[in-house]
This record gives C-alpha cells, sequence and structure tokens, in this order.
C-alpha cells in the first residue's frame, strides 16, 4: 500500500507542476481532467503525509528510549503514534478503495406502486415527496419525467431525472421494495394495512451514445398526451413511446409539449435503464461469488419497511432501525444513507482481505 500512496503523492507533484504551466488551459478538456485529477488525490495524500509524520514520530521515540531519564516519555510518545497510525491506515484504506464511476452522476429515479392498490399508489407519492425533499436538502435539481397518477392521488408509476453532484453515490442502494404498514386514508374500521413500492435508481450515461443502441432494434410511437398541459398538448402527437425490441423495455415520455423533446428525454431513459441492467448484472456475479448485504442489484427484494403506527423505520439488509420516521418521510435520509455506505465500504475492505 506505502508504495502505492508514494506513487500517488509524486503525481500529485507532478499534477501541481503542470497546473502552474503556462498554457495550461490551452486545451480545456486536459485542464479538466487534470483539476479533477488533483482534487482526488489532494485529500488521500494529505492523510498520507500525516501518516508519514506519525511514522517518523515513533522512530525519534525510539531513539529516545535509550535515554533512562525520556524512556517513560517515549514510550507513552510510541503508543500514542501507533494509535494514530491504525487510525491513518485503515482511514487510508478506505480511501483507496475502488471508486464507483457512476457515483458523481446525475440519476434517473423510478418509483412503482406496488400491492395494495390505490394505498401502494398513495405510498408511491409519499416516497417520490421523501426523495425530493432529500434532493432539496442537498440543493439538487429534481425534473419530471413520466407520471401516471392513480385516481386517489399518488403515482402508479413515475420517474424523475435528478440532477446533482454526488446524486448517485447518495441514492444508489435505495434500489429495491419499500414496504409500508399504516392505517390507510380509505380504511374506515382503523385496520393496518400492507402495500409495497418498488425503487429503482439509475445512473444517468453521459451521452446517450455511451450505450449502443442500434436503431433497428427501436420501435418508436407517437400519441397524444392525456393529462395537464392545456388544449395544445391534446391536440398533438407530441408523447413518444419508445420500445427496444431485443429487451422489451419500454420507456414513454409526455411531460414536455415538443415531440422532439420527450423523443430525446425517453432515449435517455432507456440508455439509463439499458445501463442499469448492464450494471445489475455485473453485481449479480459480485454477489454470487461473495454474500453481499447491499448493491446486490436484485429488485425483488425487500429492502426496507416503514412502519407509521410505531414511527419506525427498518433497513433489513443491514438490521438498522430509526425511530424518527416522520423526519425520514421529510427527506432526512442521511443517517441512512451514510450507514449503507458504510456498510459496503466495510463489505469493500472485507473482500479486499479475503
Amino acid at each position: 500500500m506505502l508504495s502505492k500512496l508514494d506513487q500517488l503523492a509524486n503525481r500529485l507533484v507532478e499534477l501541481d507542476e503542470l497546473l502552474m504551466t503556462e498554457g495550461v488551459t490551452a486545451d480545456m478538456d486536459n485542464y479538466r481532467k487534470m483539476t479533477r485529477e488533483h482534487a482526488e488525490l489532494s485529500p488521500l495524500v494529505a492523510v498520507y503525509r500525516q501518516y508519514e509524520s506519525a511514522l517518523a514520530n515513533t522512530a525519534e521515540a525510539q531513539e529516545m528510549l535509550q535515554d533512562p531519564e525520556m524512556k517513560e516519555f517515549a514510550q507513552e510518545e510510541i503508543e500514542a503514534a501507533k494509535v494514530r497510525m491504525a487510525d491513518l491506515e485503515q482511514e487510508l484504506q478506505k480511501m483507496l478503495l475502488p471508486k464507483d464511476a457512476n457515483d458523481e452522476r446525475n440519476i434517473f429515479l423510478e418509483i412503482r406502486a406496488g400491492t395494495g392498490g390505490d394505498e401502494s399508489a398513495l405510498f408511491a407519492g409519499d416516497l417520490l415527496r421523501m426523495y425530493t425533499r432529500f434532493a432539496e436538502r442537498n440543493r439538487w435539481q429534481v425534473e419530471m419525467v413520466s407520471e401516471s397518477t392513480s385516481d386517489l392521488g399518488g403515482y402508479r408509476e413515475v420517474i424523475v431525472r435528478i440532477v446533482g453532484n454526488g446524486a448517485y453515490s447518495k441514492l444508489k442502494f435505495e434500489s429495491g421494495g419499500h414496504r409500508v404498514q399504516r392505517v390507510p386514508a380509505t380504511e374506515t374500521q382503523g385496520r393496518i394495512h400492507t402495500s409495497a413500492c418498488t425503487v429503482a435508481v439509475m445512473p444517468e450515461a453521459d451521452e446517450v451514445e455511451d450505450i449502443d443502441i442500434n436503431p433497428a432494434d427501436l420501435r418508436i410511437d407517437t400519441y397524444r398526451a392525456s393529462g395537464a398541459g392545456g388544449q395544445h398538448i391534446n391536440k398533438t402527437d407530441s408523447a413518444v413511446r419508445i420500445t427496444h425490441l431485443p429487451t422489451g423495455l419500454v420507456v414513454e415520455c409526455q411531460d414536455d409539449r415538443s415531440q422532439h423533446k420527450n423523443k430525446a428525454q425517453a432515449m435517455k431513459v432507456l440508455a439509463a435503464r439499458l445501463k442499469d441492467a448492464q450494471l445489475r448484472e455485473q453485481q449479480s456475479k459480485e454477489a454470487a461469488t461473495r454474500k453481499s448485504l447491499i448493491g446486490s442489484g436484485d429488485r425483488s427484494e425487500r429492502i426496507r419497511t416503514y412502519n407509521f403506527p410505531q414511527g419506525r423505520l427498518t433497513d433489513h439488509r443491514i438490521n438498522l432501525t430509526l425511530y424518527k420516521l416522520d423526519f425520514i418521510m421529510d427527506g432526512d435520509l442521511t443517517d441512512l444513507t451514510n450507514a449503507l455506505a458504510s456498510e459496503h465500504q466495510a463489505e469493500q475492505l472485507a473482500a479486499l482481505g479475503d
């Protein structure tokens, strides 16, 4: 590990020199690439320098052991330095873990009502509000892509695009089955009902061209949009439905009055779904070789229960229970997302030690 850290420290020095070179901004693409690499390496090298300092302190204290008057003090210094080095070594290991290339990407978030009829659709609406509020807390932008509303409110299906740095890194473990236990507004006997929704979080492809989509594999239909939008939206065939024939994936978009914009948005969603399918296949293979608690890519898995009568949320993958459901439904997901990220990190470290 230390030899690799030395190489990275040397690379940071090299980048410092390159970024100070006259005319470095002439090639803006290369300049952005270097500044991004510099930003990634700087915190890692800073921790490594602290580790080297603790190592040097240990060496100095070892020399002081030879002096009988300094022996006790030197021993204390050595013990303190060992603890500090162990903490720094663990932090460096985490920082050296392979980074998910999709972590900084924008996402498409899909929520579908499952078992439970109208109550499931209402819960889908509650989940959308929860994620929207979380996005607001992170100063991310939320764009509606497509929606299919239910008669009593809520959504049978809804897709939104969330734009912001680190959106995928914070929400990638939300994919799966979400179960709710509560007394529905339509329940006259006060009985607790159980219903469910599925959530899919998909990283947005940089460009649709990143995913190999053969135009011959697509069937594109246009139709008149339904719902809000005034007279114009109902008079033109602005809604677009794209079917990917090899996989059977169907994407619809009717949020914009422009057929061209709806088609472009639908293609983005299709590219994200195909990219997501590739990711899930890869994750499933990894999960087959080691028992992964999270990030297995299995959408049928029930990952979480929201118990409203008890104000309790339970994430079944990491056995985490939080009694702050009101806050969570209002978008306070930080404790949850941090716990899932920490567990995933621990899994990665354990895999390195296998």
